[in-house]
C-alpha cells in the first residue's frame, strides 16, 4: 500500500512590501507539487494562523514569505514554537541571512568577495548631518555607489548613484523601507542569480541565471515580463560557471543555510566573483529565477519540489 502524501501548508503573503509576490510564489509552488500527488494548501500569514496550524497539524510548513515576517526568522520561530516542520531555513540563520551587512561580513571570512561597504541607521544620519556624512560617504567608497536596505528584497529601495548628487534622493528611498542603510560600493559587470538545493545528498547549485534589463533590475524589472532577459544557464565559460556554482554553495554552507537559497552574484569583466546578498525564500513566481534555473538544469519543478518536502520530512 502506497505511503500516504505528506500534508504540506504553504505560507503566502502576509504584511511585507512583497506581499503580491509572496502570494504568486505560493501559488505557483502549490500547483507545480499539486500536479505531482502533494497534499497542499496555502495560508495567509494573519491572525487565524496560529489556530489553523495547530488544528491541522500538518507535517511540513513551507515558509514562501518574502520581506520581513517571513526571512527575518521570526514566522518560522512561531511555526517552530507550535512544534511543526519547516521546509528551509531555520530562525536563527534566517536573522544572519536577513541582514545584508552581517551576511556580507560572513562570507567575507568564508573567503569570498564582497564589494566594500558601510551601513548607516537613518537617525545617525540626521543627528551627524546628512551633507557631511554623505560627503564622507564619496570620499571613501568612490563612485559610482550602490543604496539599498540593509534588510528587504525584490530590489525594494534600491538605487545606484553615479553622482553625489543623487545620493540624497536615493538614501531617502532606501529609508522608506529600512531604518538602516547599506551603502556599497558599486561593482560593474554580468549580474548573476546562483540558486542552491539540497534534496537529501547536500548542498548543490543550480545552473546560474543571467540577468540582462534595459536599465536596473528593480521591482518592476524582475516580476513584470518584457524588461529583463534571461539566460539560463548563464552566457559563462565552463570554468567560471563551476566558480560561481562554488562561491554560492560556499555562501550557503558559510551562513548555515537549508534546503534552498540563491545568491545574487556579480562578476566583473576580470572574472571577479563579487557576493552581494543570499535570500532564504527565493521568489518562486514565472519569472522568478530559482525556477528558471531548475527547468535548466532538466528538473520537472513538481518532482524537485517534492523532493525538498521529503528531504525536509526524510521520507
Amino acid at each position: 500500500m502506497a505511503a500516504a502524501s505528506p500534508r504540506v501548508v504553504i505560507l503566502a503573503g502576509g504584511l511585507s512590501h512583497e506581499r503580491d509576490v509572496s502570494l504568486r510564489s505560493g501559488r505557483r509552488v502549490a500547483e507545480a507539487l499539486r500536479s505531482v500527488g502533494v497534499d497542499v494548501s496555502i495560508h495567509d500569514v494573519d491572525a487565524d494562523l496560529v489556530p489553523a496550524l495547530t488544528d491541522l497539524r500538518p507535517d511540513l510548513v513551507w515558509p514562501l514569505l518574502h520581506g520581513t515576517s517571513g526571512e527575518d526568522g521570526s514566522v518560522r520561530d512561531v511555526v517552530q514554537l507550535l512544534g511543526l516542520p519547516l521546509l528551509g531555513t531555520g530562525p536563527r540563520e534566517s536573522r544572519v541571512a536577513w541582514s545584508k551587512p552581517i551576511a556580507k561580513t560572513v562570507v567575507a571570512r568564508a573567503g569570498l568577495r564582497t564589494p566594500d561597504f558601510v551601513t548607516l541607521p537613518q537617525s545617525l544620519f540626521r543627528e551627524l548631518g546628512a551633507s557631511r556624512v554623505l560627503g564622507a560617504l564619496v570620499s571613501r567608497l568612490g563612485l559610482p555607489l550602490v543604496v539599498k536596505p540593509s534588510r528587504g528584497g525584490s530590489a525594494l529601495g534600491v538605487n545606484l548613484v553615479t553622482s553625489a548628487d543623487e545620493l540624497p534622493r536615493a538614501m531617502v528611498d532606501c529609508f522608506a523601507y529600512s531604518d538602516t542603510a547599506l551603502i556599497e560600493r558599486a561593482v560593474i559587470g554580468t549580474e548573476l542569480a546562483v540558486s542552491v538545493i539540497d534534496t537529501g545528498s547536500g548542498p548543490a547549485a543550480l545552473p546560474a541565471v543571467e540577468i540582462v534589463t534595459d536599465g536596473p533590475y528593480d521591482y518592476d524589472a524582475r516580476y513584470n515580463p518584457g524588461r529583463t532577459e534571461y539566460f539560463a544557464p548563464a552566457r559563462l565559460s565552463s570554468d567560471l560557471a563551476a566558480a560561481v556554482a562554488r562561491v554560492a554553495v560556499t555562501a550557503h554552507e558559510a551562513l548555515g543555510l537549508t534546503r534552498i537559497s540563491r545568491t545574487d552574484l556579480i562578476v566583473t569583466a576580470s572574472g571577479d566573483i563579487e557576493f552581494l546578498e543570499v535570500n532564504v525564500a527565493p521568489g518562486m513566481t514565472e519569472t522568478s529565477l530559482l525556477p528558471q534555473a531548475a527547468e535548466a538544469a532538466g528538473h520537472n519543478l513538481g518532482d524537485l519540489y517534492r523532493s525538498l518536502v521529503r528531504a525536509s520530512l526524510a521520507i
